[in-house]
Parts: C-alpha cells; structure tokens; sequence
C-alpha cells in the first residue's frame, strides 16, 4: 500500500526546498487510524506517505490482496509502520497530536527519524537503471536511455512508484522463464504486476493476451501508462476486477510469505497443463514453498526451474483435466 502527494503538490514542494535536507520518519500505527494519518500527514505538507505491514515476513502477517474468496474482513494490517517524507523542519509531533485529536486516538509512536540530504531525485534514480539485456533477442530499456539493440524485442519501462525495472534477479528470473516458454495460445496472468514488465513482455514474446493484476492502485495506473508507452495489448486491473478466468501461464513475483498466502488463490487461476512460476524467492525458501504448493494443490508438480544469486525461480505444470 503506498500513498504519495500528487505530482502538482510534490513539484511545489520541490521548487521550495532546492538545496534543503528532508527528514524521513517512521510511525507506528494501528489499523483504524493508519490511511486517515497518511491523508492528515500529506495534508499538512509532507512529501509522501508510505504504509507497510509492520508485521511483514513475520508469523503475524496478513494478507490484504482482495483476491475473489480471500477477502479480509479489515482493509488495513493490524499494525502499519507509516513512512513520511518531509521538510526538514516539518513539525511532525503538532501535526500528530492535531492529527490523534481529531480521530480520538493516541498519537502514534515515532520509531526513527532521519535527515535525507537533498538531492535531484529523479536523476539519482534514474541512474540507478540501465538497459537490461534479458536473453539474446529481449531487452528491458528505461525510457530515458536509447535502444542498445534496436532490432531486439525491446520493453520500454518507467517504474514510476512500482516495483519491476528488470533489474532484480528475481525479474530477470520471470522473465526468461517467460522469453523461453510463451507460446501464441497463451493467455498470461501477471498476479502482483507492479510496472507491468513480466506481462507486457510476455506479450511481446508472443503470449495471445496477456492480464495483469496488483493491490496498489498507482501500480496499475504505471503498468496503463507503460503498456501505451510500448504500444502493447494488455489489461491491467485491481484485484477486485478479475474477472472469473483460468489462464495457460500464471506468473507471481512477489516475496515467499505472501506467496504462501496466495496458494490458493494462485493455483486455481491456472488451466489444466497450464503453467505456474514463482519468484520472489530465496534458494533456502524453496524448498518450503515446494511443500506449501504441493499441500494446496498436488496436480502442479513445482519444481526448481534457474537459479540467480540467492534467488530462485520455481516454475511447473498442473496435470491434464481427468474425465469420468
């Protein structure tokens, strides 16, 4: 779950703060008051608010993905840490006590606050991407830079505020995987599509469509905005607009815990002798997530598929439909 100031607001902020330091806080919140804090934060002027899970890839986690038959009772974890990026004078302990008054609640717990030097954020990050060369006819290039290889299959990408610029192991994974085993009949679901990469790819290495899914609503409006961007087919919608579908290919490249949440979900999505794959993954998680799938579904014989430093693909088929 990610909240940002919008673009207007951040620009203006932007054009005040030229060589200021900004100050990065976490706070500790619960579940009723988390996304009305992040709303009062960045109504009071801060940059942006961030909430995460406080409990991620601990025992306690929760799932909050909206998925059909998984639905929470709360749309908010239990606990959230919320991260907030501001002015460096931004008076937080004020605009948190307004804030707690206003909801009758108790201010949150500050847990850090740190001083970000001011930088030119977009060009910083952007340095941090370079084209990626996936395989020997598949590219992922930043929009910024040009084309090394022009006659290549080549995925323009801007992330934006979502996770998938090609360069984790874990997406380079995904992605030959993907480069190697499309074919023209498939249809590809893409569960967790950040900026869209594995789906957008998956159809311009031949996939007949190709759907991608995320929780995160900017996530889906930058996977929008890339698939236009590379004049690709492809859907993309929040979870709750899935529709009732089964899919050749089903893709996830997500992290091992919410994997393990999203078994059910995730096995059901795929046709008999469809494919599922998995990363997100450490080689000393396999193992488990094997074992996890096999319990949830035994007809998708999973198996080690590459390795990629410390991470792992895990890729394998469910079994043919059985007639009586």
């Amino acid at each position: 779950m990610h909240r940002a100031a919008t673009p207007a607001r951040a620009s203006a902020k932007d054009s005040e703060t030229t060589d200021k330091n900004m100050r990065e806080f976490k706070l500790l919140a619960d579940e009723r008051s988390a996304e009305a804090l992040s709303d009062m934060l960045l109504d009071a002027g801060a940059f942006s608010a961030a909430i995460e899970d406080a409990d991620a890839d601990r025992p306690d986690e929760q799932p909050l993905y909206g998925e059909p038959g998984m639905e929470p009772e709360n749309r908010a974890w239990p606990r959230s840490v919320i991260s907030v990026l501001a002015d460096d004078d931004f008076d937080i302990k004020t605009v948190l006590s307004v804030a707690a008054a206003s909801l009758s609640t108790e201010a949150p717990e500050v847990l850090s606050s740190e001083t970000v030097v001011d930088q030119d954020w977009v060009r910083v990050t952007q340095a941090m991407f370079e084209p990626t060369r996936v395989s020997d006819r598949l590219w992922i290039v930043p929009t910024w830079c040009e084309l090394p290889d022009p006659e290549a299959v080549n995925v323009r990408l801007d992330p934006g505020v979502a996770f998938g610029t090609g360069s984790h192991p874990t997406t380079h994974l995904c992605l030959q995987w993907l480069d190697a085993n499309v074919k023209p009949e498939d249809n590809v679901l893409d569960y967790g599509c950040g900026t869209g990469i594995l789906a957008i790819a998956a159809k311009k290495v031949g996939a007949k469509s190709v759907i991608g899914t995320d929780i995160d609503p900017q996530a889906v409006e930058a996977a929008k905005l890339n698939a236009e961007q590379n004049e690709t087919e492809a859907e993309f919608v929040l979870p709750e607009a899935m529709r009732d579908s089964t899919f050749e290919i089903v893709v996830a490249n997500i992290l091992a815990n919410p994997l393990k949440l999203l078994a059910p979900a995730l096995c059901a999505r795929v046709k008999p002798e469809g494919a599922l794959v998995l990363s997100g993954i450490l080689a000393k998680q396999a193992d488990e997530i094997i074992a996890h799938y096999r319990t949830i579904d035994p007809t998708i014989a999973l198996e080690l598929w590459r390795t990629e430093g410390d991470w792992v693909c895990i890729a394998g088929r469910k079994a043919a439909a059985t007639h009586n």
